[in-house]
């Protein structure tokens, strides 16, 4: 029987691809012959009721020193504010800058000497 190279190759891709048949897994031990199975170790009973435990996990109060008293989200917020501020600060800046407008504004009433 020949074949093709389409049919070969179609018998390969089955093969990998397809359920096996379980030939490889059936049991080889000869028919006495049994597993070991561990002896139980016998467990002590669990305590009834159960231990009470406090919902919170501790019995003694938190330090308050260790507890943080502002929420991380807020801290987050606050230096993205404080980020967008510097962005505007520095954009004013360079605007500045490039249109030659002095910012320096130290002297109360210098705008009216200079013009």
């Amino acid at each position: 029987m020949t074949v093709s190279i389409i049919h070969a190759f179609a018998l390969w891709i089955l093969g990998l691809f397809a359920p096996g048949t379980g030939r490889r897994r059936a049991d080889t031990r000869p028919a006495g012959q049994t597993l070991a199975r561990m002896p139980e170790v016998p467990r002590p009973p669990a305590p009834w009721p159960p231990v009470r435990r406090s919902p919170y996990g501790l019995e003694e109060p938190l330090p308050g020193e260790a507890t943080a008293v502002v929420r991380p989200y807020v801290v987050v917020a606050e230096q993205e504010c404080e980020r967008a501020r510097q962005r505007q600060r520095r954009v004013a800046m360079v605007l500045a800058a490039d249109f030659g407008i002095d910012l320096d504004l130290h002297v109360l009433g210098a705008e009216a000497v200079a013009r």
